[in-house]
């Protein structure tokens, strides 16, 4: 005659053939990646004006005026200049508003993200 419930063999979380209850425990341990930040880079020109720029970053960017400006100024003296560093969704999004207003007020700002290392 067939057992109807034939003993589980150990380490599979059920009963030996000794009659002692064998449990497996696992534990998953879970390591979140920290995602990739983006660096957002204004680029220089020589037709948007300084106001608009030192706008830009107040509003899309939080920065007070005197950071505002300070940065503004760094674009202008160097060719480009750090807005912020964010996550890629959230970088693409400011790069996108910084254009979008840029091209509203048909001006020819540029504005990029590049990977930070």
């Amino acid at each position: 005659m067939n057992d109807p419930d034939p003993p589980a063999p150990p380490g599979d979380g059920g009963t030996g053939d000794d009659g002692i209850e064998y449990g497996l425990s696992t534990q998953t341990r879970v390591r979140t990646k920290k995602p990739s930040l983006y660096r957002v880079l204004l680029l220089n020109d020589d037709y948007t004006p300084m106001e608009f720029v030192v706008f830009i970053l107040e509003r899309f960017f939080n920065r007070s005026r005197e950071q505002a400006t300070r940065i503004m100024l760094h674009v202008h003296q160097k060719g480009v200049g750090l807005c912020g560093v964010y996550t890629y969704e959230v970088a693409e999004t400011k790069v996108a508003q910084v254009l979008d207003l840029a091209k509203r007020h048909e001006h020819p700002l540029q504005c990029v993200m590049e990977k930070d290392d």
